[in-house]
């Protein structure tokens, strides 16, 4: 029998953790304000990570929390009051890089499960079988591997330790994530949670006696985008990630808003759910999967290295844009009197048409009927960021629906 994989999803800030959870995650994790490596994520304050995991732990969905920096002297005094800040706190895990940094979880909160980061460039079963001496319950493994080397980790490693794997979202060019180009070129260390994505920059090649002059790495008069990885996604791998005996499939991306959440959890969730019930149904659903992983903000797809090495064709040489088909309006916070009640993420109007999104797998369209303030007054459209705004939809979506608009550009793909 195939063993029930956890779907592990990410949240950068309560919204999107609430999110999460009710499109269906199973685990999520998140970041403090100290010690991940998502910076510029809003990321949790003490009462905002008691809240998230109460909500969470209510329904019966784990929390994680990184604090995978690679530490520095000055670091260490800061982790040690932060790991005894946690201890009451009470997230399922820590997941960490850093080995000073395992011993400091060890030794103040020693009942929170230790989970190996994908930092810490875990390739073999050796290494697993070393973290695992030293009380980690899980090892997160590096993006390099492969399928094949995956299964060998599993049959060479304890039956309860566990495997996660990213299985969706950004790619990066460096090994395990340890890159040195966002720091060089900004002073923003990505190992200390600060990476500013360089490679995502357009570059072109210099000769070292001919400086200023600048030559396109390849025949494009814009330049190349050599180290722009394409996307992971293996939706359609789902047979072969539960075959090789991985417990938790992880999507990147705690930058991410509600909306890619939301949808990439709910695909994600449906998918494993109708593999586990009936492989035949898992088949005849795909053409839904796709629809629904091809709706959020991406770049283009890849299956990374899990069925070999990348070759050209994983790379983005030609522009780095993403392809977004949909808009984020707003999360439904609730209903009273037939309006919802949202905080405005982008503009939208009266008479627009736009999609509820609900959790069960359902886009249902329909047409802005009325806006209205905090205070009652009516709004023709929706122009402000952040604003609390109360909308008549026509029908009456539910808590936590998510609202989005169709967008008619054709991003040439």
């Amino acid at each position: 029998m195939v063993k029930r994989p956890e779907l592990l999803i990410p949240a950068g800030s309560p919204e999107v953790l609430r999110t999460a959870v009710a499109f269906g995650a199973d685990a999520v994790y998140i970041g403090g304000e100290m010690f991940g490596l998502r910076a510029k994520a809003r990321n949790f304050s003490p009462d905002d990570m008691r809240e998230g995991i109460a909500f969470a732990h209510s329904h019966h969905v784990k929390v994680y929390v990184t604090a995978n920096i690679l530490a520095h002297n000055s670091d260490l005094e800061e982790v040690k009051t932060y790991f005894k800040e946690l201890k009451e706190i009470g997230p399922d895990a820590l997941i960490i890089a850093d080995p000073a940094v395992f011993d400091l979880a060890v030794e103040i909160c020693p009942e929170i499960e230790r989970h190996i980061s994908t930092q810490a460039n875990n390739t073999n079963y050796g290494t697993y079988r070393f973290w695992r001496k030293l009380g980690a319950k899980r090892v997160v493994a590096a993006r390099e591997l492969s399928l094949a080397e995956i299964r060998e980790i599993r049959a060479n490693i304890p039956p309860d330790m566990e495997i996660e794997c990213f299985v969706h979202g950004a790619m990066c060019v460096s090994y395990s994530g340890r890159c040195l180009l966002s720091n060089y070129f900004t002073g923003r260390d990505a190992n200390q949670g600060s990476c500013t994505h360089p490679c995502r920059w357009k570059y072109f090649l210099s000769e070292e006696t001919r400086p200023g002059e600048y030559m396109p790495v390849y025949e494009n008069e814009r330049g190349t985008y050599i180290f722009n990885s394409r996307d992971l996604c293996m939706i359609e791998h789902i047979p072969e990630l539960l075959d090789a005996g991985i417990d938790s499939l992880k999507v990147e991306g705690r930058m991410k808003t509600a909306l890619y959440v939301a949808a990439v959890a709910r695909t994600y969730r449906r998918a494993i759910d109708d593999y586990l019930a009936d492989p035949q149904l898992y088949r005849e659903h795909m053409p839904w999967y796709r629809e629904q992983i091809s709706g959020c903000t991406h770049r283009k797809f890849s299956t990374g290295f899990y069925f070999g090495r990348p070759d050209a064709d994983s790379q983005i040489y030609d522009e780095s844009t993403y392809v977004r088909e949909y808009t984020y309006l707003g999360c439904v916070e609730g209903v009273k009197d037939g309006f919802c009640r949202l905080e405005q993420k982008n503009k939208f109007s009266v008479g627009e048409k736009i999609e509820i999104m609900k959790p069960g797998g359902e886009n249902i369209e329909t047409t802005v009927k009325r806006i209205l303030d905090e205070d009652g007054r009516e709004q023709e459209s929706a122009p402000h960021a952040k604003q609390i705004l109360y909308a008549d939809l026509g029908i009456v979506p539910e808590k936590y629906d998510i609202l989005r608009r169709k967008e008619e550009k054709d991003y040439g793909l």
